[in-house]
């Protein structure tokens, strides 16, 4: 089943001369459970492409469904929903409020969709440790390292069970080890049915994904299956002293 689909889209900012074509009629289907990485130089639409799919942002033309339902033809408390509770996103700077406890950073989006505190703070928690994070959840964002903040940001985007997570750069402020296991974890979760993109400058972190798109100038120049370069992630451990 195909997740998340992008057909024909343009994203155009600005306008007149100072137009800028982000994107140019790029067409992509994530089915569940398939591992997806876009890859590309810098500028190349690569994100603008994410934030598309995660209804963070509007096409100029085209369409964006995500489990078949146009983005476009949402209200705003529906598209609300769909990146609260289907669509989970994980930023490269982690994204977390600096005011509140790693537990309660993954607790907001589900509280936001109605969750009641005590469902969400449970939800939260498991999310917590299906990533590997060691307690206590109560700790602020300053007082985790930056693979530990890492994984709060992704244990955000799985609470509650999401369709498809997408990922921007979530290794670019890790170290290698760090950001292989978060690798790991992003293959595990496709490997459990989850559809993931995930952005990404690197071949060697690309290799692991199903499915490489690489994207120029605003447009899909190539696609082919990821040819491993190097032996798969391991099983993602907890993040017990990686990072600390």
């Amino acid at each position: 089943m195909t997740v998340v689909e992008l057909h024909d889209v343009v994203k155009v900012y600005g306008s007149g001369a100072a137009a800028i074509r982000a994107l140019d009629g790029v067409s992509l289907g994530v089915s569940a459970g398939e591992f997806v990485a876009l890859s590309g130089p810098s500028g190349s639409g690569k994100s603008t492409m994410l934030h598309l799919a995660g209804g963070l942002d509007h096409p100029t033309a085209g369409k964006v469904t995500v489990g078949g339902q146009d983005l476009a033809t949402l209200r705003p408390v529906q598209l609300a929903r769909v990146r609260r509770c289907e669509v989970g996103y994980v930023f490269q700077r982690y994204n977390l409020v600096a005011s509140l406890t790693a537990v309660e950073n993954v607790m907001l989006p589900l509280e936001f969709g109605g969750t009641p505190t005590r469902q969400a703070r449970r939800a939260a928690i498991a999310a917590l440790e299906r990533v590997g994070l060691e307690g206590p959840f109560d700790r602020p964002p300053d007082e985790l390292s930056g693979g530990e903040q890492q994984r709060v940001g992704i244990a955000r985007a799985i609470a509650g069970d999401r369709k498809a997570i997408l990922a921007d750069e979530p290794t670019g402020a890790l170290d290698t080890v760090t950001g292989d296991l978060v690798i790991a974890l992003l293959t595990d979760l496709a490997a459990q049915g989850t559809a993931v993109v995930m952005v990404t400058h690197e071949a060697r972190l690309a290799s692991w994904a199903d499915r490489v798109i690489f994207m120029r100038d605003g447009r899909v120049v190539d696609e082919a299956p990821a040819i491993p370069a190097s032996p798969p992630p391991p099983a993602a451990p907890p993040l017990a002293e990686v990072g600390r």
